[in-house]
């Protein structure tokens, strides 16, 4: 882990808010698209203090996920919230994945777009899958397989994080979609879920009522009923694919939320739940 360092160490000058257990490895080469980035990781609170290996969570916008003063729109508070779930008995490594400013558009995309270009969405995969992965489970106690593996991400981020979910031979069986961009491409996401082979595993869906704003307060509700109109619709194709509520499936619609990091954050505790549930207080000794 000589490569990993404290995130206080390096982020030491700013104001920053992250909490825990934070290490940081700067400017990750992705060999399938020729750029790097930083890896921000969270490790629980008993990480240190045993042997114990843990499932591991994928999220996109790493800027926006432990730190105020890295964020570019506020910050989910992805690190409180572990600190108090592992009171409930939910523990996980959370792996930040930063964007790439200008590229974060193409890199979320995983189809062709008439107005956005031609999506990198799978390239970005397959650096998550062939290079990050194998790197996160080299330097720190993880569980593997699908069940054990997670993938979460808002607006674009929770677009290509459904398209994860359903790639053939994907390594993530839990997903995260929260405030889908299920328009983008021509909600072309919701025919490629419906062909799709069922995968097994647990998805957390949600939107806002106020998701888009709007020239007028009727234009912004217009806007907004078309959006989680969409939202919906996903739920019915995800449903008649087997997946099932409450169980395999939970479709959150909160009343009045906006399209933004803390309607995200409000609803991040539940998601965590939802998709931890199976490995809550499970998290394996394994014979080194």
């Amino acid at each position: 882990m000589a490569k990993w360092q404290d995130y206080r160490f390096v982020r030491r000058g700013l104001h920053h808010s992250a909490v825990g257990n934070i290490k940081i490895r700067e400017k990750v080469w992705s060999p399938q698209l020729r750029n790097q980035r930083d890896i921000v990781v969270y490790l629980p609170p008993s990480y240190d203090l045993s042997e114990k290996h843990y499932p591991v969570l994928y999220m996109h916008d790493g800027q926006n996920l432990f730190d105020q003063a890295t964020s570019f729109s506020g910050e989910w508070h992805v690190d409180e919230t572990m600190e108090r779930l592992y009171w409930e008995g939910f523990e996980a490594i959370v792996v930040g994945i930063s964007n790439i400013g200008g590229q974060r558009l193409a890199e979320y995309g995983p189809f062709a777009d008439t107005y956005h270009g031609p999506g990198r969405g799978d390239r970005y995969l397959d650096f998550i899958e062939q290079t990050l992965i194998p790197l996160i489970n080299s330097d720190f106690r993880t569980l593997l397989g699908r069940k054990h593996t997670g993938i979460i991400g808002s607006s674009m981020g929770g677009l290509i994080s459904l398209y994860a979910f359903f790639r053939p031979d994907s390594p993530f069986g839990l997903a995260g979609i929260m405030s889908p961009s299920i328009w983008y491409a021509g909600s072309a996401i919701l025919e490629y879920v419906r062909q799709a082979e069922a995968q097994p595993g647990r998805i957390y869906l949600d939107a806002g009522t106020r998701e888009y704003g709007g020239i007028t307060e009727e234009d912004a509700k217009r806007r907004s009923r078309t959006y989680y109109a969409r939202v919906r619709r996903l739920k019915r194709i995800l449903i008649h694919k087997g997946y099932r509520p409450f169980h395999d499936l939970l479709h959150v619609e909160e009343k009045w939320a906006g399209h933004n990091e803390p309607a995200w954050a409000r609803r991040l505790p539940d998601a965590l739940r939802f998709l931890l549930e199976e490995t809550r207080a499970k998290a394996a000794v394994v014979d080194l």
